[in-house]
Parts: structure tokens; C-alpha cells; sequence
């Protein structure tokens, strides 16, 4: 669980170092800030592959290995970054990120749901989604302390002793059992289970680049907005500059959320409790994106991220026991990464209606839209709640930590 939750943090946060560098990247590398915001589109853009990649590994020869050569490989690709000489480079080594990116959420996903109690799956996949904001955090933090200190390359080496930890923790974790009872004969057999469940996956990616729009449109571009605002960017939340401040209190909000609403989803259902945390971020619309003090614009955008990533902390238990047995770690994490793909223009739509209406109407009219249709989305959508991993012999038999409720 823990190289698990650390990976995912490791990853967030490699991602999000460039959503605090637009302007430093724009002009290092003389090039415009856009060019700068669509290195974001592409890094998201590449993310399937990963999926496709490791997950296929990971469904034929184990969960260990393939999470272990994912997260090493993930953060070698942004070692480079931080040492690229030129904006081509910079691009290049965005992109290979984000096949590790996109490679590293299924497996590690599936490896620890499937070795996890059920029990404890509703809240242990909070946990899990809990990784990614705090991953948004110490994003955060490090352009407060690190950068300034060290400069803005400095923030793209960090990460690499944390891969190295985590390679070491899942070395030492034990292989999953779900996996070895269901491992596939060959990779014909991965690819025919993803053609028999083509209508759970359709559904699942229809779930994910809805939910996954709300996020990215709900994140990424909401720090170069704050600096919109006038005399907002001079403020300061916890001695930090607004800029960075406000970034860290949302995203405590988002953590405890996730973990909050997991743990929901597993006393009245994941669905019921993904709904209550949408209607959350949708009450938070208006103090989010149209406040103009401080104290607005903090707890608007603490709400708007208790209901997005309340939502996302449902998910990895959500899509894992939707999923087939023989590719859990492929189909989650395909549905998720190609969700992404689908959802990548979100950052480059709210950019261009921010141009038309506005950073306010641009960010409201975007995410009310998907807020709404997501609500549909799982309100008549399937659910599969506790459904054990391991077939029915082994489940009744297994010990508490390999799947028993």
C-alpha cells in the first residue's frame, strides 16, 4: 500500500511542477506561455500507452516487476527534463514522462486492492486517490522553498530518491494472489477479455474522461488564475505567497476527501457517494470562480476540491471490481489513462473560453457542464461494491488481509 500511495504521490508531483512554471518555462525557453500549457496536453496525451504497456505486463507476468520498472523509468524521464538544453528536449522528455505516468496507476492500483481486506477497500482507495493531491502539495511547497533557493531545474530532481523507495518497498512486498489465481495463458487472452467486456469498458471510459475533465479543468489552470486576480498574487496563506498558499489548503481539503468519501462508499454504495461529492464541487462553483477576496477564493476553492477529489477517491475501487479478473491491472488503468487522453483538451478549451468570457464564465461554464453530466453518468451507472478478487473456494477460505470481508 505504501509504494503504492507513494508512487502516485511521486507521479502527481512531477506532473505538476510545470502547472507552477508557465511563465519561468515561457520564457527560458522563449517560446509563448500557450506553447508551454500544451506540453500538458501532450504529457496527458501519451499517458494510454503507459496504461497499455504495463498493465498488459502486469496482468501476464505479475504486479511486482512492471511497477518497479514503471515508477524508475518515470522518474528517470523527468531527471532529463530538469537537464533539457532547449524547448524541443523539454517537450521530448514531457512526453516519455508520460507513458510512466500512464503506466503507473493501474498496476499499482490493482496490486494493492487486490491484497487489501475488503473491508478496508472503500477507504484504502481514498488513500491511494489521497496521493494525487498530495502530490499537487508538495508541488506547492517545493516552488516556495526549493526553487527560489536552487532554481526551477531543481524541482524535477527531488522526486528521484522517493522512485528509488518505492522500488525497494514493492521489492519486498509479496506477489498478488488475485493474479496468480487469474493470470492469463498468453496475451491473446488479455486482449480477447478486453473485446468480451467491451461494454463495461466503453461505460468505464465514458466515467473516466467525464470525471477526469472535471479534474484536470478544476486544477490546472486554476493557479495562472489566481494571479488574474488583482492584489491576490501579493497575498500571503500560511507565510507563502496566494499563488502557492491556496494550492496547499485545497489540496489538505482534497486529501481528507478522498479518504472521507472511500471510506463513504464503502457503508452506502460508490456510486451514492461519488453523486454527494459532485453536488459538493458543484455548490462550490460560485465562491471558486467568482471570488475576489482572499478568504473566498480559499474556501470556495477548498470545497471545489473536497467534491472532485471526494469523487476520484471512490475510483480505484469503483473501476478495479468493475473490472474483468484476468486484466485488473490493464482495464482500469487503460479506461483511466485513456480517459485522459480523451479529456486532454480540457486545459486548452477552458484557455480559449477564458480568452472569450473570461477566467470566471470560462472556468464556470466548464465545469458546471461536466459536474451535471457526470451526475448522470454514475447515477445510472453499474456497481459492483465488494465483490471478492479470488474465486469463491479460495475467498471463503482466504485470511482477512488477502480478501475476506
Amino acid at each position: 500500500m505504501t509504494a503504492a500511495i507513494l508512487g502516485w504521490v511521486l507521479d502527481a508531483f512531477d506532473f505538476f511542477v510545470v502547472v507552477f512554471l508557465f511563465d519561468t518555462l515561457a520564457e527560458r525557453f522563449q517560446v509563448s506561455k500557450a506553447s508551454v500549457v500544451y506540453t500538458l496536453t501532450l504529457t496527458l496525451a501519451m499517458r494510454p500507452l503507459g496504461a497499455f504497456f504495463f498493465g498488459a505486463m502486469a496482468d501476464r507476468f505479475g504486479r511486482k516487476r512492471p511497477l518497479i520498472f514503471c515508477v524508475l523509468y518515470f522518474s528517470c524521464c523527468t531527471v532529463l527534463t530538469g537537464l533539457a538544453p532547449g524547448f524541443l528536449a523539454f517537450v521530448i522528455f514531457r512526453a516519455l514522462y508520460g507513458i510512466g505516468m500512464g503506466g503507473y496507476w493501474g498496476v499499482g492500483a490493482s496490486y494493492a486492492l487486490e491484497i487489501s481486506p475488503r473491508r478496508f477497500r472503500g477507504v484504502l482507495s481514498g488513500m491511494i486517490q489521497a496521493g494525487y493531491p498530495l502530490g499537487y502539495l508538495l508541488a506547492a511547497v517545493a516552488m516556495q522553498t526549493l526553487a527560489p533557493r536552487f532554481g526551477w531545474r531543481s524541482v524535477f530532481f527531488v522526486g528521484a530518491p522517493v522512485a528509488v523507495l518505492v522500488a525497494t518497498l514493492a521489492s519486498f512486498a509479496p506477489e498478488s494472489a488475485a493474479w496468480q489465481q487469474h493470470r492469463p495463458a498468453s496475451m491473446a487472452r488479455i486482449f480477447d477479455s478486453l473485446v468480451e467486456h467491451r461494454g463495461m469498458f466503453l461505460y468505464a471510459l465514458l466515467m473516466m474522461t467525464v470525471l477526469l475533465c472535471l479534474s484536470h479543468g478544476s486544477q490546472d489552470l486554476y493557479p495562472d488564475f489566481l494571479r488574474s486576480i488583482p492584489g491576490i498574487a501579493e497575498k500571503a496563506v500560511f507565510g507563502m505567497k496566494a499563488l502557492y498558499g491556496i494550492p496547499i489548503l485545497y489540496n489538505i481539503g482534497a486529501m481528507v476527501a478522498a479518504i472521507f468519501f472511500g471510506h463513504l462508499s464503502q457503508k452506502f454504495g460508490r456510486r451514492k457517494a461519488v453523486v454527494l461529492a459532485l453536488l459538493v464541487a458543484l455548490l462550490a462553483i460560485p465562491p471558486w470562480a467568482f471570488g475576489t477576496s482572499l478568504g473566498v477564493l480559499a474556501a470556495g476553492s477548498y470545497l471545489m476540491q473536497t467534491g472532485v477529489q471526494g469523487a476520484f477517491g471512490v475510483i480505484p475501487a469503483h473501476l478495479n471490481e468493475l473490472s474483468p479478473d484476468v486484466v485488473r491491472s490493464l482495464f482500469p488503468g487503460v479506461v483511466y489513462q485513456l480517459g485522459t487522453l480523451l479529456s486532454s483538451p480540457a486545459v486548452a478549451v477552458e484557455f480559449r473560453l477564458r480568452d472569450r468570457f473570461g477566467y470566471p464564465w470560462a472556468l464556470t461554464i466548464f465545469e458546471a457542464a461536466v459536474i451535471i453530466l457526470m451526475i448522470v453518468i454514475f447515477w445510472f451507472g453499474p456497481e459492483a461494491r465488494d465483490r471478492s478478487f479470488l474465486r469463491e473456494a479460495e475467498s471463503r477460505s482466504a485470511p482477512a488481509g488477502e480478501g475476506r470481508a
